[in-house]
């Protein structure tokens, strides 16, 4: 039986409902993945590191309140001490959960290099890291013959990147486009229903789909990162983030919903890549009112959604839930499934297909 040993960078809510399924749910995972998971270290802002070669108990340091740190416990130590637990633990895999910086990708793009460096797989959920230095980081992982996989970076737990991967062979993706943030989506279907801009936030934050300050989801900036995502894993071209013209949907106006909703449309913050006849790609992100025959119209709340155009099949659309720290907990989980088949593929690294620039399909 195989095992993987891993190291959790950041120990937030969605590295938490991974340690809680690994702790929980250990003998079905097992059964169904033909694989064990043990978690060796841990580094977070709040709590410090903790790092115990033989595995932490996690169902400890689950229970252990906020406020408290690893500074007691053996291998623990008050300060994270990211860079050092990355590179001298013996994790066999990175799960990189941190913040990240929208326009460098930093800390967690050094999270992942030290990472790659240092002989181990990756796995994030972080857009920074994939929209900024995918190919720096995915040439990196080739070299090495290491697995960098991203697979929660855009729709969380839906897994959009290996569906276009792996389940549209043969087609030519002419264009992306989708719903890509679940709390625009959620506060424009509440102004619909004739709730404020400011009370539908509000109403956003309290079930957990908005942060502190919106601002990244209501001016369109975390769908942007997801756009260059899509454009460089489905249609095979980067685009510059700052190439990708950005408006969100703070401007529209009460008025502006009764127009739409008097012509049977609605608003939709739409996030696009599309192939251009130079062979190039056009990218925006921008309010659209839909008609209700676009495949997109009918994305309701948080949900999110992204419609492939292709040259056979025309539209083929795929909606799931776009947040959720167990959502993106599985997200995580697919990622170390591909990490394993890659792994137990064998396969040389100059002739790996390293698909979303991880692993081996």
């Amino acid at each position: 039986m195989r095992n993987y040993d891993l190291a959790l960078i950041g120990f937030g809510g969605v590295s938490r409902a991974l340690a809680e399924i690994i702790s929980n749910d250990a003998a079905r995972l097992t059964a169904q993945l033909g694989f064990t998971l043990r978690v060796v270290a841990i580094t977070d802002l709040a709590f410090g590191s903790l790092v115990q070669p033989g595995g932490i108990d996690l169902e400890h340091v689950l229970a252990l309140p906020r406020g408290s740190d690893f500074g007691g416990l053996p291998g623990g130590s008050a300060e994270p001490n990211n860079r050092e637990v990355i590179q001298g633990c013996t994790a066999d895999i990175v799960v990189e959960a941190t913040f990240t910086n929208p326009s460098d990708g930093e800390p967690a793009a050094s999270h992942v290099r030290w990472a790659l460096e240092s002989g181990k797989h990756v796995t994030t959920t972080n857009k920074g890291p994939v929209a900024l230095h995918a190919a720096s980081l995915g040439a990196l992982a080739a070299t090495r013959g290491l697995a960098f996989e991203f697979e929660g970076s855009v729709l969380s737990g839906t897994p959009i990147l290996r569906f276009a991967q792996q389940m549209l062979p043969a087609l030519t993706v002419t264009s992306v486009e989708g719903i890509l943030n679940g709390t625009s989506n959620y506060v424009l279907g509440r102004r619909e229903a004739g709730v404020s801009l400011e009370a539908a936030i509000a109403e956003a934050q309290q079930l957990g789909y908005a942060e502190a300050d919106p601002t990244a989801d209501i001016e369109g900036s975390d769908v942007r990162l997801k756009v260059a995502i899509l454009a460089q894993q489905v249609l095979g071209v980067d685009v510059p983030t700052t190439e990708i013209v950005t408006e969100g949907i703070s401007g529209i106006t009460d008025a502006d919903i009764v127009e739409a909703a008097a012509q049977g449309l609605r608003w939709k913050l739409v996030g696009s890549a599309t192939r251009t006849a130079e062979g190039g790609v056009e990218a925006r992100v921008r309010p659209v009112a839909l008609s209700a025959e676009h495949p997109l119209a009918g994305i309701t709340g948080p949900t999110n959604a992204v419609t492939f155009t292709t040259d056979l099949l025309g539209q083929v659309t795929v909606a799931g839930p776009g947040a959720g720290r167990v959502e993106t907990a599985y997200a995580l989980i697919s990622d170390l499934v591909a990490i394993d088949r890659a792994a137990s593929q064998r396969v040389a690294p100059e002739d790996e297909l390293v698909g979303l620039f991880g692993a081996t399909l």
